[in-house]
């Protein structure tokens, strides 16, 4: 049986298989994103390769409706929140499309000496690798490709193999678009495969989306191969709330930042670390919100998933939690729920919980808060609300994660870098820094 199928996890049914890769397919996709990186990427502007990002973006919006019901069946996203992902993927490309010309101008440098000049010239890195997960499929892909095909780099595309449609989707808008053979190259590759391209003497550098698990085998081959890698992983992100002047606002915000995507998204909302004064408030009207959220619920992305979240709530429990929740599992369609008493000694303290399971924590102080807030292997984004201004600079500070949003949730934007630090990953996607990764930065100087 293939590794790439559809398969609906609404239904259990298996709606499409698509075939592995051959090692000759693969071999014959390196060549062809290497070949373009040598033509095409060398003899086009950026401004014409901008062009190109930018009818993708357009045709992601001819095409909105399509893409969005592929996503439903692949990975059970709820419709609504399909269609806001294919909509901010098209902004995203539309955005590097219309600023590439400014950000890879040549970078004058004043000099010391005032002898001749100096610039800093931004050229195509070469061949990327980019593995993508399958909880965003089009967004991961818009905001590695976007920059890149700008820049001139060329690439290889390996999707989850739960998202095969999705994948030939992408590849089929990237070929209409008029990206010639070898720019953009879907491939459905093993994880073999996938070291194999990663150490291909061709490719310059590999992206990659995905678990931690995942992302150490990545990093490996590619420091082994001294390529340049950039890795978004999971997350456990802390959700403080110290003062408010509105409760229910703040577990309105709360249950959006948990809920997200079926509480499937690596910077969801995951620990909420709540003042003691509020904290009872907080608990009672915040389960009440989550248990109401069940009403709907999309399912997870498959069985596995439930089963595996299912093992870890289990597991805390049995381990001195307390939960409540909205009722049992049935397949793919996982309840909604709150744990509580989750103690450091609890193995789910310092776990990702990948689905709709909120654990809540009573801190004493500001600085009890942070404390716990990064007692966690992970730090990609955090959430932070406050009535205090001087309170929200220090806490800003102190919290040990890439990205840190004051009084709101869902504020990701194409503009904004996205990216963590500990075992969340390293690098930076989207804004002016996503563009920045897999850059040549040449310095040419010159004695006139």
């Amino acid at each position: 049986m293939t590794d790439y199928a559809v398969t609906n996890p609404a239904t259990g049914e298996v709606v499409k298989e698509y075939a592995t890769a051959t090692d000759a397919e693969i071999q014959a996709a390196i060549a062809a994103a290497a070949a373009a990186s040598k033509g095409w990427a060398r003899t086009t502007t950026v401004a014409e390769r901008a062009a190109l990002v930018r009818r993708v973006a357009e045709l992601h919006t001819e095409r909105k409706g399509e893409l969005a019901e592929i996503i439903v069946r692949e990975m059970g996203k709820p419709i609504e929140d399909a269609i806001g992902e294919v909509e901010f993927s098209a902004a995203i490309n539309e955005y590097y499309a219309d600023r590439a010309e400014d950000w890879l101008a040549d970078e004058p440098i004043a000099l010391l000496d005032g002898e001749g000049d100096a610039v800093i010239r931004r050229s195509p890195f070469g061949v990327l690798l980019g593995i993508m997960p399958w909880n965003f499929p089009y967004y991961q892909v818009a905001r590695f490709a976007g920059p890149n095909l700008c820049i001139g780099n060329t690439m290889l595309l390996k999707h989850a193999p739960q998202c095969p449609e999705s994948a030939a989707a992408i590849q089929q808008i990237f070929d209409d678009a008029g990206f010639p053979e070898g720019a953009y190259v879907n491939v459905y590759a093993t994880n073999e495969q996938a070291a194999a391209i990663i150490a291909d003497h061709r490719v310059a550098g590999v992206s990659l989306t995905g678990s931690q698990r995942a992302g150490a085998a990545v990093a490996e081959v590619a420091g082994r191969n001294l390529k340049k890698v950039v890795l978004e992983l999971g997350g456990s992100d802390p959700f403080i709330l110290l003062s408010t002047d509105d409760v229910d606002a703040v577990v309105e915000r709360a249950v959006a930042a948990r809920m997200d995507n079926t509480g499937q998204s690596c910077n969801a909302a995951k620990r909420f670390i709540v003042a003691d004064d509020l904290y009872d408030e907080f608990v009672e009207k915040f389960t009440a919100a989550v248990l109401a959220h069940a009403d709907g619920i999309a399912p997870l992305s498959s069985v596995a998933a439930a089963e595996r979240l299912q093992e870890q709530v289990d597991r805390a429990v049995a381990q001195g939690a307390s939960l409540v929740t909205s009722g049992e599992r049935q397949g793919a369609f996982f309840p909604t729920g709150v744990l509580t008493g989750v103690t450091p000694d609890n193995e789910v303290y310092r776990e990702e919980l990948f689905g709709p399971i909120a654990m809540v924590f009573k801190t004493s102080s500001e600085e009890d808060a942070v404390t716990v807030a990064n007692d966690t292997p992970f730090g990609l984004g955090s959430y932070l609300f406050t009535t205090d201004a001087k309170q929200a600079a220090r806490v800003a500070d102190g919290i040990d994660a890439g990205m840190v949003f004051v009084n709101g949730v869902l504020l990701d934007g194409a503009e904004l870098p996205f990216g963590g630090i500990k075992r969340s990953g390293f690098g930076r996607e989207l804004g002016r820094y996503g563009m920045d990764e897999f850059v040549n930065k040449k310095l040419i100087r010159r004695l006139l």
